[in-house]
């Protein structure tokens, strides 16, 4: 037997395993790699070694108003590591600099103030000046040009105006954009709806390189490369993280090169064998991406990529923000027939895609090659609803994905951390 731990939520599930079914675990090597310094020395050093780019204390220099980009409450990034040494830099090259922290909701609901102190600690709350992005805010968005895709690129204003424009984040695979970090603090960071609409259209998304890992003739990152050029993003601090969120690399400097350079480390560690088998188990790492089902879809593409056709995934996400998004709930609870929901998605231009149809697109893209059993702590009809079996536990998960698969010999895959690895 063989006993593993799936993050959920704050804490973990456990289930010991049968070795004869259990045939893979991917995991990213980054649980193995040893970093050189603790996380904020990283930090640090990172600032002192910009890639492309001068340090950012000279880049403030003679900047009246500075504008850090940081991101919102369903990232993990440690910015009260980040930011401190940011603010730090910032008024070395200039001690008046009127500096504003713009929170990049992208399309999610605002940060609370809580949320807030969790994040930065409340000696930055109460003292900094911080702006919590709205897509829908029309007066606060500036049209700064056509994105290559043919949208409409709006930006909060703040960041359009700003002297200087920099921005804090971490690397990750990300399911369709490739990588997460670097200009995507931008789009759909601090873009208006209409934008990231218009990304995340039904074309691009089915796009066979708009998917986890992938940068080269991505659509999707070639529109976010456009929109933090256009808008003038000069220095990003971004970093990897452990199934602790603890920083095991940093890099800062130009928002490409630096980028870059971060996702080259990480596609070092975190790419792995797929073990296909009847049934493949994920997470989306814990709190705080596991907070509702929309975030969830992301750890299912690991699982998905991976999983025989017409099997079993079973993906763990303790849920309790909800669906994530009412656009998202309906369009997949309102039909019956998930392939009909595809088509009219489908047949959708950039300029008409609706809000969330790209998760509810990948999500039916998953069904429609495995049944998806669901762990969480949320309403179970809702679950049902949204065309998944919902379960309370893993023990209960297994039981269910057995009887479906209904073969005498099962084979399981599991993945403990969904958005830690690339699949291949």
């Amino acid at each position: 037997m063989r006993k593993l731990a799936f993050p959920y939520g704050q804490t973990h599930m456990e289930y010991e395993f049968d070795k004869k079914e259990l045939i893979g675990v991917l995991t990213s090597s980054i649980e193995e790699y040893k970093p050189s310094a603790d996380g904020a020395t990283l930090v640090q050093e990172a600032l002192a070694n910009p890639v492309g780019s001068e340090k950012l204390c000279e880049l403030s220099r003679g900047k009246k108003k500075v504008v850090i980009i940081a991101s919102d409450h369903t990232r993990p990034v440690p910015s009260k590591v980040i930011i401190p040494y940011m603010l730090n830099e910032i008024r070395k090259g200039n001690n008046d600099a009127d500096i504003t922290i713009l929170i990049a909701t992208g399309c999610h609901r605002g940060t609370t103030k809580q949320e807030l102190i969790n994040k930065f600690g409340e000696e930055i709350v109460e003292n900094e000046k911080i702006y919590i992005h709205d897509c829908d805010e029309k007066e606060m968005l500036v049209n700064i040009g056509v994105l290559p895709s043919g949208g409409q690129c709006e930006v909060n204003k703040l960041a359009v105006e700003a002297d200087l424009l920099v921005s804090e984040g971490f690397i990750e695979p990300h399911f369709f954009a490739g990588f997460s970090g670097g200009r995507k603090s931008v789009l759909p960071g601090v873009a208006g709806r209409t934008t990231v609409l218009a990304n995340h259209c039904s074309e691009f998304i089915a796009h066979s390189n708009a998917r986890t890992g992938i940068l080269e003739d991505n659509p999707i990152h070639n529109d976010m490369l456009w929109a933090a050029d256009k808008a003038k993003l000069k220095f990003i601090v971004n970093v990897v993280l452990n199934a602790k969120k603890e920083p095991i690399y940093a890099v800062a400097g130009d928002f490409e090169k630096a980028h870059k350079k971060g996702t080259d480390f990480i596609a070092s560690l975190c790419g792995v064998k797929a073990v296909p088998a009847d049934i493949v188990i994920s997470t989306n790492g814990g709190y705080p991406l596991d907070q509702n089902v929309y975030q969830a879809v992301k750890g299912m593409t690991a699982a998905e990529a991976t999983v025989k056709q017409g099997g079993v995934i079973i993906m763990l996400a303790k849920s309790n923000d909800g669906t994530g998004g009412d656009h998202f709930y309906h369009q997949l609870a309102d039909e019956e027939d998930i392939n009909k929901t595809n088509n009219e998605l489908l047949a959708r231009s950039r300029n008409e895609t609706l809000p969330d149809q790209w998760m509810t697109q990948i999500l039916i893209r998953i069904l429609t090659k495995a049944t998806v059993i669901y762990v969480s702590s949320f309403d179970e009809e809702v679950i049902k609803k949204m065309h998944m079996i919902p379960a309370k536990n893993l023990d209960e998960a297994i039981n269910l994905a057995k009887k479906t698969v209904n073969k005498e010999k099962v084979t399981i895959t599991a993945i403990p951390d969904g958005v830690s690895v690339v699949v291949k």
